[in-house]
């Protein structure tokens, strides 16, 4: 349960990154600076609305398994691409 702690920030930065980032300049209008401030709202209704989000388990159970997948890959993106025999050959065939 932590790696998925860890890992779901992680997850939806790079979903976030996929998305294609929206349009702005035809939504702001001139800023008029004496119009009033926005009204500040208190944070703690906003904090318990984020609580309240809950990852099912046959959710949790997907992440867990795309959890686990990314790993793999990444741990097979970490091995030596060219083994050390090969290399060596490879050098040889260089310095001649």
């Amino acid at each position: 349960m932590p790696r998925i702690r860890r890992a779901l920030p992680l997850l939806l930065v790079g979903l976030a990154a996929c998305t294609q980032f929206p349009e702005l300049d035809d939504r702001v209008g001139p800023l008029d600076p004496r119009a009033p401030f926005p009204a500040l709202v208190p944070v703690e209704p906003l904090v318990a609305q984020a609580q309240e989000v809950r990852v099912e388990e046959t959710e949790q159970a997907a992440l867990q398994a795309r959890v686990a997948a990314l790993n793999a890959r990444a741990d097979r993106l970490r091995r030596t691409v060219v083994d050390r025999d090969t290399r060596a050959r490879m050098s040889r065939g260089v310095t001649r």
